[in-house]
């Protein structure tokens, strides 16, 4: 089985964290905390365990913050115990090649997509009864029994395997080409996002950030609330067509307070040594970046009583965040992560389910969204890509296929 992963080696993320801004190679090396080889093929731990074999993945930002170390050792999930590998590529399209004696849901030849294996154990892989709360409400991102001992799963979608529980991965429906069945998982975060924080018909929504899950959030909301006004900053031409196309009214090209007073009717106020504020901005607001500089801008734009979603994952702590205008305009400053349940008009489902939905329905143009594809073989090329200034390259998506 072939497999890039990373281990949370303290010593050698750190050395990781400080060498790779001058050196991205370096983690390529014995000393990183990043290892690309083979490791042993396993046999199935349990009955109702599985092994496929990938066709295809997308390189995500998450997986490019673990290889790079840009997640800072500090944050709180590093603390979790049952964290401690990292095996990358989630957003994946698999065969299943092996079943356990145990398995029911699915068959050899069947082709499914990555559902909670990135993110580790929990009640159902670990075979749990009764579930954990979260678990029990099919959160499973949230398990509090994770670090329980029990089989954990090995390899990830930037190799050619992966054994897993069969509740770890979901089954790809056949009306879906190999492109959506790679994109549902990257779609399904921005669906995630929009249905646990729906806007109002009439709504200004902002959706920050115009890397992959800023643009599928564009697509998503006008897709979905085709009655709310949303405009997307985009800093790169290519970023800016693409979130033409999937819908978006407004381009917003730069941090300009004085055209977001324009577009959402507000008005602006600045002071000497401060940036400002704009007093009546968007009613909603989507960070799909959500680092220190796009949390203080956005709390700045939306209007009070207004809500922020960070739908990124900057996974550092920002300590010079304003929060002010959370008392001082009752801002809602709220998160969401990966996909889940959600429910639209009384209906409860997997989120990958509307995904499929959305496909079927003709709602989702993903066309010219994989900018560069590669075969696994050639995966240094790929992720120094997907790592790489996006104006330079021009990169929306990334693909590893075999």
């Amino acid at each position: 089985m072939r497999a890039i992963y990373v281990d949370k080696h303290i010593p050698r993320v750190l050395l990781t964290k400080a060498i790779t801004p001058l050196w991205k190679d370096f983690v390529w090396t014995p000393l990183s905390a990043a290892r690309a080889g083979r490791l042993d093929d396993a046999p199935l731990p349990g009955p109702r365990w599985i092994r496929v074999q990938n066709q295809a993945c997308g390189v995500c930002a998450s997986d490019i913050s673990l290889l790079f170390v840009k997640a800072d050792p500090s944050i709180a999930p590093a603390a979790l115990p049952g964290l401690s590998r990292f095996y990358l590529g989630h957003e994946t399209v698999s065969i299943v090649t092996e079943v356990g004696p145990g398995v029911t849901r699915f068959r050899p030849g069947d082709r499914v997509i990555m559902d909670t294996h990135f993110a580790g154990a929990n009640c159902e892989t670990l075979e749990i009864t009764p579930k954990c709360r979260y678990c029990a409400e099919g959160d499973y991102h949230f398990c509090i029994n994770k670090s329980e001992p029990g089989p954990r799963g090995i390899g990830g979608g930037f190799g050619d395997s992966i054994v897993t529980h069969e509740t770890a991965m979901y089954p790809a429906p056949a009306h879906l080409t190999q492109d959506q069945a790679a994109l549902s998982e990257p779609i399904s975060i921005a669906v995630h996002a929009a249905f646990q924080h729906p806007p109002k018909a009439g709504d200004k929504v902002l959706v920050i950030g115009a890397g992959i899950i800023g643009l599928l959030t564009t697509m998503v909301v006008k897709a979905f609330f085709p009655e709310a006004q949303v405009t997307t900053l985009a800093r790169h031409p290519h970023q800016q067509e693409a979130a033409e196309r999937l819908g978006a009214d407004h381009i917003l090209k730069r941090g300009d307070y004085t055209t977001v007073a324009k577009l959402t009717g507000g008005k602006f106020f600045s002071a000497p040594l401060n940036r400002g504020v704009v007093i009546g901005g968007f009613d909603l607001i989507y960070d799909c970046v959500a680092n220190d500089v796009t949390v203080n801008t956005a709390l700045r734009w939306v209007r009070a009583g207004g809500k922020i979603v960070m739908v990124g994952s900057h996974m550092a702590p920002m300590p010079k965040v304003d929060l002010t205008p959370i008392w001082y305009h009752k801002v809602t400053l709220t998160g969401t992560y990966g996909h889940g349940m959600d429910e639209r008009a009384g209906i409860r489902k997997h989120t990958y389910e509307w995904v499929f939905d959305g496909f079927r329905e003709g709602k989702f143009q993903i066309e010219e969204l994989i900018t560069h594809r590669f075969p696994f073989e050639d995966y240094k090329h790929a992720l120094r890509l997907a790592a790489g200034h996006k104006g330079k390259s021009n990169a929306i998506k990334v693909m590893m296929q075999a």
